[in-house]
């Protein structure tokens, strides 16, 4: 299946990298992409469609939860 590309958005002095949710099977890849652009968080806001343990090990943290109001707190602090 052909994935869009990833999009990447810069706001004052964050930048944010907008991603399709990979499977298991697209884990390697995927995790190699997000270190290609420098990423040190990532936040899941879709379902968990795989399991962030080997993204946690390659030095990325994983925030999960939906976009909701609880999780501004977390947002602001990255």
């Amino acid at each position: 299946m052909n994935r869009p590309a990833p999009v990447e958005i810069t706001y004052e002095c964050m930048r944010f990298l907008i991603t399709h949710n990979p499977t298991n099977a697209q884990l390697s890849r995927f995790t190699e992409e997000l270190k290609r652009f420098g990423v040190q968080t990532l936040v899941r806001v879709c379902d968990a469609t795989y399991d962030k343990a080997p993204v946690e090990k390659e030095g990325i943290q994983v925030l999960s939860g939906k976009a909701e109001s609880h999780l501004s707190n977390r947002y602001t602090a990255l």
